[in-house]
C-alpha cells in the first residue's frame, strides 16, 4: 500500500468520477495478468484496446495518460502518481509508452506502422507496452486499415488507447474492437474548484470556469496567460465593431491574425528546436572552433558520399518543413475554433437576456456588452447570428481546406446583416 496524501494520477480528471472508477478497476485487474489471472482480469474489464471519447476540453488525453500511468504503476491501488512508473508516464518519458499526436490534419499509415512495430515489442520496464493515439478520428483510410490488423491480433502485453471526439468518429471496425470510455464536459463548479486548488483566486476561477464552458485546459490557460485573456476580450468585442463592410473585413482580419499569432507563439520555438536537431543529426553545417566545416573537409577529400548525404538531408528538411506547416495550419484552425466558441457563447448570453431566461451566463464578465447587444437586436436576429457562428465553426471543421480569412469575412458580414 502507499500513502501520498491522496494525490494520484486520477486527480487530473476533473469531474469524471465514473470514468475514474472504471479505469481504476481495469488497472487493478490488469495486474492480475502478470500473476496468471488473465481470465479474472478480463472479467474485471481489462482489455487490449480502449476508445476514449468526449468533447474538446473533457480531458480525453489526460484520461488516457492517467490510465497508462495506472497500468505501469508500481503500487497498489494503481495510479499513485509518485512511483517511477507513474512519474515517467506523466512526464512522457516512459520507455513503454508511445504517444502519437497528429502533427497536421491527419495521421498517416507511416505513423501507424511505426506504432504497430512498437506494439510487437515486449515491455522493457513495466508490465505493458502502451500505445496512446490522440485524435484517432484523424486516421487516413490506409492508416485505419493498418491499425485494424493490429487490433484484431494484439500482442500479449500491448494496450492501445485511442482518443476521439465521439464514438461515431471512429470506423465501426475499429470501435467494435475497443472498450469505450465516454467522458463529459465537467460542471463549471468542478473546473472552478480545480483552479482554486491550483492557486487561482476564487472570483476569477468562477468567471474563467464559466467562460471556458467546461474546457479545463482553456480555463487553466486563461488563468495563467494574460495574452490569452486579451485575445478573448478582443473576440468578444467583435460584434460591436460590425457597422460597415470595411469594419467587417477589418474585424475578420483581426480574428484570423490573432489565430495566426497564437499558432506562431505555440509552434515557433518547437519548430526551431526540431529543425536544429534534424540538422545536427544529419551533420548539416556542423562546425567546431578552429576547424573547417564538415562540408569543407569533405570537399577537399573528394566528397561524393557527403554530397549524397546533403541531398538526403535537403529532402529530410523539406519533409520536416511540410510537417511543420501542416501543424501550424492545424493550430490556426484550433485557435480560430476556440474564438468561435467564445463568440457563440456571447450570442447565447444575449439571447438568454432577451428571453429573460434564468440561466447562468457563459461570460459573466461581459454583462455590459451583452446588455448593449440585447437592446439593439431582436431575439430572432440574435438566434440567426448564433446559428451563423456555429455554422462557420462546423464548416471549418468539415472542410480543412477552407480559407480561414474568407470564412471569417463571410461570418462578419452575416453577423452585421442578420
Amino acid at each position: 500500500m502507499h500513502d501520498n496524501g491522496g494525490v494520484t494520477v486520477w486527480d487530473t480528471l476533473v469531474g469524471q468520477d465514473a470514468v475514474v472508477a472504471t479505469l481504476t478497476a481495469a488497472a487493478t485487474a490488469a495486474a492480475l495478468v502478470t500473476e496468471g489471472g488473465a481470465l479474472a482480469a478480463a472479467r474485471a474489464g481489462m482489455t487490449h484496446s480502449w476508445l476514449f471519447t468526449g468533447p474538446a476540453g473533457s480531458g480525453l488525453a489526460e484520461a488516457a495518460r492517467a490510465f497508462a500511468a495506472g497500468l505501469l504503476c508500481e503500487n497498489t491501488p494503481p495510479g499513485c502518481g509518485q512511483c517511477p512508473g507513474c512519474h515517467t508516464v506523466l512526464s512522457d518519458t516512459a520507455a513503454d509508452l508511445r504517444t502519437v499526436r497528429p502533427e497536421g490534419l491527419s495521421i498517416g499509415v507511416r505513423d501507424v506502422r511505426a506504432l504497430i512495430r512498437d506494439a510487437a515489442s515486449a515491455p522493457s520496464a513495466g508490465r505493458w507496452r502502451i500505445l496512446l493515439v490522440e485524435d484517432a478520428d484523424r486516421f487516413t483510410d490506409s492508416a485505419a486499415n493498418a491499425l485494424l490488423k493490429a487490433l484484431e491480433e494484439p500482442a500479449d502485453r500491448a494496450v492501445f488507447l485511442l482518443c476521439a471526439p465521439s464514438f461515431d468518429d471512429v470506423l465501426p471496425t475499429i470501435r467494435s474492437r475497443c472498450r469505450s470510455v465516454a467522458l463529459r464536459l465537467p460542471d463549471p463548479r468542478d473546473v472552478a474548484g480545480a483552479l482554486i486548488r491550483e492557486g487561482v483566486a476564487e472570483d476569477l476561477a468562477a468567471v474563467l470556469a464559466q467562460a471556458s464552458q467546461g474546457h479545463v485546459g482553456q480555463a487553466r490557460r486563461l488563468a495563467v496567460d494574460p495574452q490569452a485573456r486579451a485575445r478573448r476580450e478582443s473576440v468578444l468585442r467583435l460584434p460591436a465593431r460590425l457597422r460597415r463592410v470595411g469594419d467587417c473585413l477589418a474585424a475578420a482580419a483581426d480574428l484570423v491574425d490573432a489565430a495566426n499569432a497564437d499558432a506562431q507563439a505555440a509552434n515557433a520555438e518547437r519548430d526551431e528546436v526540431e529543425t536544429e536537431a534534424l540538422k545536427t543529426a544529419l551533420g548539416v553545417g556542423a562546425t567546431s572552433s578552429g576547424t573547417r566545416s564538415t562540408s569543407a573537409r569533405s570537399a577537399k577529400a573528394g566528397a561524393k558520399p557527403k554530397s549524397l548525404q546533403v541531398r538526403g538531408a535537403a529532402g529530410a528538411l523539406k519533409e520536416l518543413e511540410r510537417a511543420q506547416k501542416s501543424r501550424g495550419r492545424r493550430t490556426v484552425l484550433d485557435s480560430l475554433d476556440r474564438a468561435l466558441v467564445d463568440l457563440a457563447g456571447l450570442y447565447r448570453d444575449v439571447l438568454v437576456q432577451q428571453l429573460r431566461a434564468r440561466v447562468t451566463p457563459v461570460h459573466p464578465d461581459q454583462a455590459d456588452a451583452v446588455a448593449q447587444l440585447a437592446a439593439t437586436a431582436t431575439p430572432e436576429q440574435t438566434l440567426r447570428r448564433w446559428e451563423a457562428v456555429l455554422a462557420t465553426r462546423q464548416a471549418l471543421a468539415d472542410n480543412p481546406g477552407l480559407v480561414p480569412q474568407l470564412a471569417a469575412e463571410s461570418l462578419a458580414l452575416t453577423l452585421r446583416d442578420a
